[in-house]
């Protein structure tokens, strides 16, 4: 595919330093005999150790991020956390010694973080989005081998506007019981977006984009999204372009998911959809994700739904590590140490496909550590 003309190197690389790089094609089945015919050449001192904040978060959250530090260490995975205990979604804000630290190591991992639902404690995840400018969200929703699913082929990409919309938190109660929010769209952040997803997809080798919207309803809010969208497509003629309305998006996704390839969103929208996507391909707990921006990045649980799990779940240490597992091995992209990467993912991949050690929620009955200890004895 030749590189349009709009596309400076610059931008490229701009891009290679900020993106999220989903597993490359060879890497979307268990790995075995498979062999590299490229060498990886880094440059000299990208091997040193990187700091990265890791922050516990609430309910599983602390099991999961244990499980990932276990492994990073029987890899000897050339990274060190900065952790932070006792953070949680009911603080009224994120402490400064955490943004520090982020801003310093330009990259996070974190456990999920509780949201309370009214009382008028704002998100804790929104506020780092916000503070740090984390504006592309991405969940990669896929079959895992050996996991049986309603629907097979899926491998949807979800990048989703991560700084206004309906998450802008303009709201006010205009007189008693009448409440007026405001759904806040730029054309500046929605082409910033829109070149995100087709970078991404030129980059990872994705035939098409979706933008998913409602213009048919709020004409000028998801026009203007639809505008902008139009205006990077144009710039891609290699890639495919095409443009659905979210609820019938919903139903597609449902019946035939494995037509979608890449899909780009405004905030809420993407929201739904990724938790969506992430349920039809196999479960919120082996979903990997994360947010990303110019400077930093956060890696979590892909998918939102049940990120903090359940008071049984913590009582009886059976969370599944999959998810953050898989987020991590993003991470280690991203922090351009690929042959981790590659190892981890297919670890994870093949104590799935083997099906022995299986959390519950995936139709097993094992602890979060049986599933941490089959990964570390299969790494290779």
């Amino acid at each position: 595919m030749a590189m349009s003309r709009s596309r400076t190197p610059a931008l490229v690389r701009n891009f290679y330093r900020s993106s999220l790089f989903s597993s490359p094609p060879s890497d979307l089945g268990l790995g075995f005999g498979f062999s590299r015919s490229v060498t990886y050449m880094p440059r000299p001192g990208d091997g040193a150790p990187r700091a990265v904040t890791l922050i516990r978060g609430d309910g599983i959250g602390p099991l999961v991020t244990d499980a990932v530090e276990q492994v990073m260490q029987a890899m000897h995975a050339p990274v060190y956390f900065e952790s932070f205990d006792g953070i949680h979604g009911d603080m009224t804000a994120v402490p400064p010694a955490v943004v520090e630290s982020i801003r310093r190591n330009k990259v996070c991992l974190k456990g999920g973080l509780a949201t309370p639902v009214g009382g008028g404690v704002s998100s804790l995840n929104v506020q780092l989005r916000r503070e740090l400018d984390l504006y592309a969200s991405l969940v990669n929703c896929f079959n895992l081998p050996g996991l049986p699913t309603r629907h097979e082929n899926v491998d949807i990409v979800v990048i989703r506007e991560n700084t206004e919309g309906e998450y802008s938190g303009l709201e006010h109660e205009v007189v008693p019981g009448v409440v007026e929010s405001l759904k806040v769209i730029t054309k500046f952040c929605s082409e910033r977006i829109a070149k995100y997803a087709f970078e991404y997809a030129y980059l990872n080798n994705r035939k098409m984009v979706t933008a998913v919207h409602k213009a048919n309803i709020m004409k000028l809010a998801d026009g203007l999204f639809l505008e902008s969208c139009r205006e990077v497509a144009s710039k891609y003629p290699g890639i495919k372009y095409n443009e659905i309305i979210v609820d019938n998006c919903c139903m597609q996704l449902v019946s035939k998911p494995e037509q979608f390839d890449v899909m780009v969103t405004p905030n809420l929208y993407g929201n739904l959809v990724a938790n969506t996507a992430a349920g039809i391909a196999g479960g919120t707990g082996v979903m990997p994700g994360g947010n990303v921006g110019a400077d930093h990045a956060i890696f979590e649980q892909g998918a939102s739904a049940g990120n903090v799990g359940t008071e049984m779940l913590v009582e009886q240490k059976k969370a599944n590590p999959v998810a953050l597992l898989l987020s991590s091995a993003m991470m280690l992209r991203h922090l351009r140490f690929p042959s981790f990467a590659d190892r981890l993912e297919t670890a994870v991949k093949r104590v799935i496909a083997e099906g022995k050690y299986r959390t519950k929620d995936l139709g097993g009955y094992s602890t979060t550590q049986e599933v941490v200890d089959a990964v570390i004895e299969v790494l290779d």
